[in-house]
């Protein structure tokens, strides 16, 4: 059968799913069966993606496509590259917070992380008035300047974040990739080998994204001791103007983490909780991340945020939706100078009941059920927006 490497792949990737060491529970399980579907979903599509000569952007991930510790607050879109070949990329900038581009030298594996060749974001590109941009990707060093990006060797792939901080108000452009060369022709029509093929890159790339991004975590979170973060560093793999702080978190119904952090200057700061299938949580019908827009931030000028199971009725409350471990991460992203310990985050775990003597600004920091079903409706409308965008 011409889909039979597939399928075969969908049996292996259900064993690794079954056999995964944080499972401790039915909700652990039917929740890795959930990110099968929609791994499964994303292999296929990334597989027929694989359009070097006739490329063309696809998501990366989404909210049925999850993967890596996706940020609720970014879209993601990667197209693949020849080394050899010029493309143009043209586009209208939105008004979100960060656009950035990345060149990659291959994909993420099991045991490795690719080399990022280029990094930079938007004030790295000439953007006209109306918005508009066009730049080039091409192995010519002759024509490097600030609008054409040299294709270093082993270039395979170019992944483009657009990331927002006001969800309700910010909103997204557009973007478009052509090989330089190919403009008005057309691809081959695609034969039985070449099918069967697709279908077996489907199943490796499957099986590679389920394996991958359950050893991550013990490469970056799972060492660190429980209950604690990192100081900001440097994203592994990751942009050059991105910092990150990353940790886990194993909490009774009955306690809190209260994790401290300065606002930021930087133009993006975003924190999220997510499963220990390494993906996001349910970001849009529970409150599991907030950007330094969406948080309220107190008086002294350091932004509160509460991880628990149970509701402590605050504004900057991030929900567990019943998961008692997981993990918990800071990004922040535009940024014009390196982090120090000092822009990073303190952590306390204590009692949920303890929490009006912890928190200094705790009066300032509630919120009623009416408030919060409010908070809740506008995630779900602007997810659902920034989806069709």
């Amino acid at each position: 059968m011409l889909t039979q490497a597939f399928a075969d792949a969908v049996v292996e990737a259900e064993k690794v799913i079954n056999e995964a060491p944080h499972i401790r529970g039915e909700q652990d399980l039917l929740e890795g069966y959930d990110y099968l579907a929609g791994s499964i979903r994303a292999s296929l599509q990334l597989a027929w993606a694989y359009e070097r000569d006739f490329p063309y952007f696809v998501s990366s991930t989404g909210p049925y496509t999850k993967m890596g510790l996706d940020n609720p607050d970014a879209l993601y879109f990667h197209s693949y590259l020849r080394d050899d070949a010029e493309y143009v990329v043209t586009g209208e900038r939105g008004t979100t917070r960060d656009l950035s581009f990345q060149v990659l030298n291959g994909d993420y594996s099991p045991v490795d992380v690719p080399d990022s060749l280029a990094a930079f974001d938007d004030r790295a590109i000439e953007i006209a008035a109306d918005g508009s941009f066009e730049l080039r990707f091409g192995p010519d060093r002759s024509k490097a300047g600030p609008d054409y990006f040299v294709l270093g060797p082993g270039s395979a792939m170019l992944v483009v974040r657009e990331v927002y901080s006001d969800w309700n108000a910010e909103r997204p452009g557009t973007i478009r990739i052509r090989r330089a060369d190919r403009a008005g022709a057309a691809p081959p029509p695609k034969g039985k080998d070449t099918l069967a093929k697709r279908y077996g890159v489907a199943g490796k790339i499957l099986l590679s994204r389920l394996r991958t991004f359950l050893a991550f975590p013990e490469w970056f979170y799972l060492k660190l001791p429980v209950n604690t973060m990192t100081g900001p560093r440097r994203t592994p793999g990751g942009l050059s103007t991105q910092f990150s702080s990353a940790g886990h978190y194993d909490l009774d119904d009955d306690q809190a983490m209260i994790v401290t952090v300065p606002a930021s200057d930087a133009p993006y700061q975003g924190i999220q909780l997510g499963s220990m299938w390494y993906i996001s949580l349910d970001y849009s019908n529970h409150q599991t991340s907030l950007t330094a827009d969406q948080a309220r931030t107190d008086p002294d000028g350091r932004i509160r945020f509460v991880i628990s199971e149970r509701d402590p009725g605050l504004a900057n409350w991030l929900e567990r939706t019943g998961h008692r471990r997981g993990y918990v991460q800071i990004r922040w992203q535009r940024l014009s100078r390196d982090l120090t310990p000092d822009d990073g985050p303190e952590v306390e775990v204590v009692g949920v009941d303890e929490l009006p003597e912890r928190l200094p600004y705790y009066e300032q920091a509630r919120v009623s059920a009416a408030e919060w079903t409010e908070r809740i409706a506008l995630r779900q409308d602007a997810v659902a927006r920034r989806m069709l965008g």
